[in-house]
């Protein structure tokens, strides 16, 4: 079965030795590894002011912790995305507002953020759905105009580019994800980058119990409670030699996507996501729109190639139930979208076959 996500790994050869060194070093913990990772990441990416994190997840709390949100309000964000993305707010104290989204790329979207948008709102988390980026000049106008911050969740969206600059890069925070089946992976891992140079160290002190690293514990002083939220010196080694092979990854997502996006908007009665002229996506996955999407997901597997709707619209689970309002374009985007595989895994031979099936599934109908 062609999986509809993969774990990605560096050559056994260049990271045995590597994390053999770092294992026996005596010095497992975060270190220089992680400040290493932290500036190798960030110069890849063209990020400034980034932080290693244990996880996505982590980064994303504290960034709505450093916008505010720790002491409650509401956080505009969308339904359409993995769990962790709205269960950070509530880990912050935050109420979660969810807009509806573009039914054609499954994105957020700004004209139902802005009717969202009231004076209890202290952040918009936008998430660049299977790695096709928002139309963030639009999005970052409507928030710069009510002086509300801007949180990317790039969990999904890794060397997808916005008018030529990498997500990541747009708002006032972002985070990255390098959970197992992620663009890239450290085992499990995330990054926080932050626009307000001035706020590094509070982030720095959030993802440490509090704590000031360099500071002697017998005279640091905790004024705010914080977590354990670090990144270590194995995953980050894990990190830098991904680094070596991750464009090429990347680089092999955008091709099947593209690939897909020629071919398959050909095929009467199907449809590929539509999406801003400046987005350049990285193509996470590979969503298709049809009427029976069901009917897609069965001839795939006959022919060993896994499809998938992946996430659960979140407002669907009983946790977030009562935040739930009237979301009619997700409701149909959902009702019609399935994803396939697109990614570095996928070969030139497989992805003609899908698209060849695909075919024949809305002819025979």
């Amino acid at each position: 079965m062609i999986p509809l996500v993969k774990v990605g790994m560096p050559d056994r050869d260049r990271l045995m030795p590597a994390l053999e060194e770092v294992l026996y070093s005596g010095m497992i913990g975060e270190g220089e590894s992680v400040y290493r990772f932290e500036t190798d990441f960030s110069n890849m990416f063209h990020l400034k002011n980034g932080l290693a994190f244990s996880s996505g997840t982590g980064a994303l709390h504290a960034a709505l912790h450093l916008a505010g949100v720790c002491d409650g309000g509401d956080v505009i964000s969308t339904s359409m995305t993995a769990e962790p993305t709205n269960l950070a707010i509530l880990h912050a104290g935050g109420t979660p507002v969810f807009a509806d989204v573009d039914i054609n790329s499954g994105n957020i979207s700004v004209e139902s953020v802005a009717e969202k948008i009231s004076s209890k709102t202290k952040a918009i988390v936008v998430v660049h759905y299977a790695g096709i980026p928002v139309r963030m000049h639009d999005l970052m106008a409507l928030a710069e105009a009510h002086q509300i911050p801007v949180i990317e969740d790039c969990a999904h969206a890794l060397g997808a580019k916005y008018a030529g600059q990498g997500v990541g890069a747009l708002g006032d925070y972002a985070i990255f994800s390098f959970q197992a089946i992620k663009h890239m992976t450290t085992v499990d891992g995330g990054f926080l980058v932050v626009k307000d140079t001035s706020q590094l160290q509070d982030a720095k002190r959030f993802r440490w119990f509090g704590l000031e690293k360099g500071v002697a514990r017998e005279q640091v002083n905790i004024t705010d409670a914080g977590y354990k939220y670090n990144m270590n010196n194995v995953t980050a080694t894990i990190g830098l030699m991904q680094l070596d092979v991750i464009q090429q990854r990347i680089n092999a997502h955008k091709e099947n996507g593209r690939f897909f996006d020629r071919e398959i908007a050909n095929i009467q009665g199907l449809s590929v996501p539509v999406f801003d002229v400046d987005a350049e996506p990285s193509y996470w996955l590979y969503t298709v729109l049809s009427e029976d999407s069901d009917k897609v997901e069965q001839a795939l597997k006959d022919i060993g190639v896994m499809a998938s709707k992946l996430h659960r619209p979140n407002h669907l689970h009983s946790v977030f139930e009562c935040y739930a309002g009237p979301l009619p374009n997700l409701n149909e985007y959902y009702q019609r979208m399935i994803h396939i595989p697109c990614g570095w895994w996928l070969t030139k031979e497989k992805r003609e076959q899908i698209v060849d099936v695909l075919s024949n599934v809305c002819t025979a109908r």
